[in-house]
């Protein structure tokens, strides 16, 4: 199975939060799947905690190399900024991934945001996203528990396999 491409400033274990959710589902492609995790615009459709997604420079609906947007997740405002954008393609795994802050000073949130989107053998997706972050809010969530990390991403990962799910039987 393939693994997240981090940088250096995110590697996990050297940040001041980590979060890791996954699923495997039997019945999907990544070709079911990525479509709707590309096109941010339908995340609130299957992930309650994003809202208000908006591109900037004309960009969008779909997110691309380069593209900055804006979204709002666990209560925080977050710029942000697609870092790695690749399809899945020819048995390669789909790969996105942004930067991502908010607030200033001491408040400031700094996220590295990664997804992988891999077929598996006997018609199986694999979901991985994982999320690295750096300042103060990012030690906090580190020591909430239950962990709002580990628990929201784990709803967006099984938001998006049911709606995947959901798609695929309705063609």
């Amino acid at each position: 199975m393939q693994e997240i491409t981090w940088p250096q400033d995110y590697l996990p274990g050297f940040t001041d939060n980590f979060a890791s959710n996954e699923v495997i589902v039997a019945g999907l492609g990544a070709a079911d799947v990525w479509p709707l995790l590309a096109t941010a615009p339908l995340w609130p459709s299957y992930y309650a905690n994003s809202a208000n997604i908006r591109f900037y420079d004309g960009k969008g609906p779909e997110l691309a190399d380069g593209t900055r947007f804006y979204f709002e997740t666990f209560g925080f405002p977050v710029e942000a900024e697609v870092v790695e954008f690749v399809s899945p393609h020819n048995g390669q795994p789909g790969r996105v991934a942004w930067h991502g802050w908010a607030g200033a000073g001491d408040a400031r949130l700094d996220v590295h945001h990664a997804w992988l989107v891999e077929d598996l053998p006997g018609g199986r997706v694999r979901i991985l996203t994982q999320e690295t972050q750096r300042g103060k809010p990012a030690e906090e969530l580190a020591r909430a528990k239950p962990n709002p990390m580990i628990n929201g991403h784990q709803d967006w990962l099984e938001g998006l396999a049911a709606a995947a799910l959901q798609r695929k039987s309705e063609r």
